[in-house]
C-alpha cells in the first residue's frame, strides 16, 4: 500500500495550497485587506503607466524607471493574488504542477527585478541632484534601456534553474503546500529524493540574492542617498532640504518594506523552526504585496509632475 501511495505522488498532476495554516476560519476576513491592497496596486500602477505614456514631458529616465517598476509590480502581485483569493473565497486550493513551477519562477524572478530597479532609481536621483548638468548625457535613452535589460536578465537568469531542479525530483511524501502560493523552498521540501543539490542551490541563491545582489542594491541605494543628503545640506533654503528629505525617506521606507520581510522569509525557511507557520506565511505575503501598493503612491503621487498631471486629468473631466 505504501508503494502504491508513493507511486501516486511521484509525478503529481496538482499541488494543494492550504492558504494560511491555522487561520482557515479567518480566510474570508483576511481576504479583505489583501483584495484592497491588490486593487490599489492595479489602479495605481496602471495610472502611472498611462500618465507617463500620455505626457511627453515625462519621457525622462526617472519616469522610464518608474514604468519598469510599475510593470514589475503588476506582474508580481498578479502572480499571487488571483489564486490566493480563489483559495480564500472559493476554497479552490488545487494548482497544476506546471502552473505551480511557473508561479514559483515569476515570484522569485520579479522580486529580484524589483530590487534592481530600486537601485537604478536611486542612481538616477543621485545624478539628477548631485550632478544635474551631466544627467542628460549620463542617463541617455540607450543607457536607460541597457540598465533595464541588465536588471531583467539578472532576475531571469539567476532564478531560471530553480523550477527545472524542482521539476526533476520525485514527490512521494505529499502534494500539500502549507502556503498561499508556490514558494520555492516550500515546494522543494515536498521532494522525497536526496534534495541536497537543490537545497544547496536554493541556499546559494538565497545567499546570493539576499547577501550579494540585494546587498549590492542596498549598498548602491545607501551610497546614492548618502551623497544626496550631503548635497541637501548645502541647499540654501529649509524648504528645499525638507522636501528632499521626505523624498529620500519615503523611497528608503518602501525599499526596506520589501527587503526586511523578504530576508526574514528566506532565513525562516532555514533557521526559523520555532516561528509560527501562519506568521511566516503572512510575512511572505506582505513583502510581495505591500510594495506594489506603496510604490505608485510614494513614487507616483508623491512626484510633483505626475501629481500635477493627475490633477489636470480630473479637472478636465470635471469641467
Amino acid at each position: 500500500m505504501s508503494d502504491s501511495n508513493a507511486t501516486d505522488f511521484t509525478n503529481p498532476s496538482t499541488f494543494i495550497l492550504l492558504g494560511i495554516p491555522g487561520l482557515e476560519t479567518a480566510h474570508v476576513w483576511i481576504s479583505i485587506p489583501f483584495c484592497t491592497i491588490y486593487a490599489i496596486a492595479i489602479l495605481g500602477n496602471f495610472t502611472i503607466l498611462f500618465i507617463v505614456k500620455m505626457e511627453p514631458s515625462l519621457h525622462e529616465p526617472m519616469y522610464y524607471f518608474l514604468c519598469m517598476l510599475a510593470i514589475t509590480d503588476l506582474v508580481l502581485s498578479t502572480s499571487i493574488l488571483p489564486k490566493m483569493l480563489s483559495i480564500f473565497w472559493f476554497n479552490s486550493r488545487e494548482i497544476e504542477f506546471s502552473a505551480c513551477l511557473i508561479q514559483l519562477y515569476f515570484i522569485h524572478c520579479f522580486s529580484v527585478m524589483e530590487s534592481g530597479i530600486s537601485a537604478a532609481m536611486a542612481f538616477d536621483r543621485y545624478v539628477a541632484i548631485c550632478d544635474p548638468l551631466r544627467h542628460s548625457t549620463i542617463l541617455t535613452n540607450p543607457v536607460v534601456a541597457m540598465i533595464g535589460l541588465a536588471v531583467m536578465l539578472r532576475g531571469c537568469i539567476i532564478v531560471l534553474p530553480t523550477p527545472f531542479l524542482a521539476r526533476q525530483w520525485p514527490y512521494c511524501r505529499t502534494n500539500i503546500i502549507p502556503h498561499t502560493y508556490c514558494d520555492g523552498m516550500a515546494v522543494v521540501k515536498l521532494a522525497c529524493a536526496d534534495i541536497r543539490i537543490n537545497s544547496y542551490y536554493s541556499l546559494s541563491v538565497a545567499i546570493l540574492v539576499s547577501g550579494f545582489f540585494v546587498g549590492l542594491d542596498v549598498f548602491f541605494i545607501t551610497l546614492s542617498y548618502t551623497q544626496i543628503l550631503r548635497a541637501i545640506f548645502s541647499l540654501p533654503t529649509k524648504d528645499a532640504r525638507l522636501k528632499t528629505f521626505r523624498t529620500c525617506g519615503s523611497h528608503l521606507c518602501v525599499f526596506l518594506t520589501f527587503c526586511i520581510p523578504a530576508l526574514f522569509s528566506i532565513l525562516t525557511h532555514r533557521f526559523g523552526q520555532n516561528v509560527p507557520l501562519h506568521f511566516h506565511v503572512l510575512m511572505a505575503n506582505i513583502y510581495l504585496l505591500v510594495p506594489p501598493m506603496l510604490n505608485p503612491i510614494i513614487y507616483g503621487v508623491g512626484t510633483k509632475h505626475i501629481r500635477d498631471r493627475l490633477f489636470q486629468l480630473f479637472t478636465c473631466k470635471g469641467t
